[in-house]
């Protein structure tokens, strides 16, 4: 079963912490310095807020996929869609290891399809520069 996910740029990662545990009832998963992220199940997002854009909002939608397989699947998919695509395999990013893949949609929204292989102890540096517009892809690694 895939995962929504969000990934927002904040200003004040302490208050934004405090804002979206209470709207999620729930205390994030992950905690760091510049970064937090909720895995929910109600509803079932991988929510992330980081420190690391330029400008807080949206940075960036995806969908995390449970295994390598589906995750296939998903950029199948996209490469039928006739968008650009970025494959990225074992790459580091928010404080993950993992495989995925890069588009845009027609909004010009960046998305990331992904699979989480494993925890990093750093933020990474995997970048979206050549799936993304210039003005975006200085954001998060992920971002």
């Amino acid at each position: 079963m895939k995962r929504l996910h969000v990934h927002v740029g904040v200003h004040d990662l302490a208050r934004s912490i405090r804002f979206y545990s209470a709207l999620f009832a729930a205390q994030p998963t992950v905690a760091k310095d510049d970064y937090a992220k909720w895995m929910l199940d109600d509803p079932r997002v991988n929510f992330a807020i980081s420190t690391r854009g330029k400008k807080g909002g949206l940075d960036h939608l995806g969908i995390q996929a449970d295994d390598g397989a589906e995750l296939e699947e998903i950029g199948s998919r996209l490469a039928q869609a006739e968008v650009s695509v970025l494959p990225q395999k074992n790459v580091s990013c928010c404080y993950a290891k993992g495989d995925k893949y890069w588009t845009i949609d027609p909004q010009g929204i960046p998305w990331e399809s992904f699979h989480t292989l494993d925890t990093i102890p750093t933020f990474g540096d995997d970048t979206r520069s050549k799936a993304v517009p210039k003005d975006k892809a200085k954001a998060a690694c992920c971002g």
